[in-house]
């Protein structure tokens, strides 16, 4: 049996970020691809059939492909500069949990799948847990296959570069139907395990939580020429919102908000930009007050713009709303796990955009720290290992 450590060992080395530090590993990159294929080997030669479906999602079969099945799995894609286990951990560790339950003996009443999920993180195309989208129809195809990274290529050019025919993308009710039961084991987002908690956790719910993208609008200009009085400069505005961003969460309890990424154009040190875009992450466990959230963002926004001499609007990338997993599939995680905590989680995840469609779950690992999307991520190589155990015991109570 393969220890989870040692899995994610031989993968230590793929998509390293000399810059930013950790691992940047976008959809269809070599990166992303080398993962794809490690995973493929392993998953042969465990005895598991292996395909790719028409919205590029593999599936690993322990048995025959199914109606009803069992799945667990999780992605292979990171942020950019994203740690080691967000993704990759859920992977190694149903690999590993398929050579505990073979050693167990386990005689199944049902098949047995994985799943690789792409572009969990939205990372290249901007739509976090596009993969699972696209199978449950939760986006349109048009619009995917309409989706540009930042070299300007989009979704179908780099689905079909990478193998896959895009005018079929899109909802699958043969591949839904396979999926009896999903769970998908994470690294806990978050410090709800604590430093000295319990090594699992079972996951109840996920914030509804959305992307949108202002565009401030201003008049490019030369920068030693044009007076500060004279200014109708997008940057300046761009800064006070992302201020008012952080003000208008910090007065809403329970509320997050975050511009994480910002472009300047035409991006030149000694040109005041024509054009300023800030992507914002809302997150709310009540979707009305993340809307709510977010209409207080753009009226600031306006207001800052027009002072300024500049206008701003807002347009909607994404939204899932709440979701809560399946209470039938929690009692039986924690049946299987009865000393794990159950914890709500503000990370979005394929297993919640499955939960409006079949019974979802999830099992969180601990991260002492609560970091993740950096490269400070972090999991004990003894709760890494035991994750698969931990999956283990799960899958088993409901094969």
């Amino acid at each position: 049996m393969a220890a989870v450590t040692t899995l994610l060992e031989a993968i230590s080395g793929t998509g390293r970020d000399p810059v930013r530090g950790g691992y940047t590993r976008p959809v269809f990159s070599t990166a992303e691809t080398d993962l794809r294929s490690w995973f493929t080997a392993e998953a042969v030669a465990r005895g598991l059939g292996v395909e790719t479906d028409r919205n590029g999602i593999l599936w690993a079969w322990w048995g025959e492909p199914q109606k009803g099945a069992l799945v667990t799995g999780s992605h292979l894609d990171s942020v950019p500069g994203g740690g080691a286990f967000d993704g990759p951990l859920g992977i190694a560790a149903a690999l590993a949990a398929v050579d505990v339950l073979k050693e167990r003996g386990v005689q199944r009443n049902r098949s047995l799948a994985i799943t690789v999920f792409p572009e969990e993180e939205g990372s290249r195309f901007g739509v976090a847990c596009l993969g699972s989208r696209l199978l449950t129809g939760a986006i349109d195809p048009d619009r995917a296959r309409n989706l540009r990274d930042d070299g300007g290529t989009t979704f179908a050019d780099a689905a079909r570069a990478a193998g896959l025919d895009p005018e079929h993308i899109g909802r699958d009710e043969d591949a839904l139907a396979r999926i009896g039961d999903f769970v998908e084991l994470h690294v806990a987002q978050g410090r709800g395990l604590g430093e000295d908690g319990p090594a699992v956790a079972g996951g109840s719910s996920i914030l509804g939580h959305g992307r949108w993208k202002l565009t401030v609008q201003g008049q490019g200009n030369h920068a030693g020429t044009t007076l500060m009085e004279d200014r109708e400069d997008p940057m300046v505005a761009a800064a006070q919102i992302i201020t008012a961003v952080q003000q208008a969460a910090a007065a809403l309890p329970g509320a997050r908000a975050t511009v994480g990424r910002i472009q300047a154009v035409p991006g030149g040190t000694n040109v005041i930009a024509s054009r300023v875009e800030l992507w914002l992450d809302a997150r709310h466990e009540e979707d009305a007050l993340t809307a709510q959230l977010v209409e207080t963002i753009h009226g600031k926004a306006q207001k800052i713009a027009a002072f300024e001499g500049c206008s701003v609007t807002l347009a909607q990338e994404s939204f899932s709303p709440t979701a809560t997993f399946d209470p039938g599939l929690q009692r039986q995680l924690q049946l299987a796990l009865p000393q794990a905590p159950v914890l709500a989680t503000g990370a979005g995840h394929d297993a919640g955009i499955l939960a409006g469609q079949v019974p979802a779950g999830m099992v969180f690992v601990r991260n002492p720290s609560g970091i993740s999307h950096s490269p400070q991520e972090y999991v004990e190589d003894a709760d890494a290992d035991y994750s698969a155990q931990a999956l283990a015991d799960v899958l088993e109570g409901l094969l």
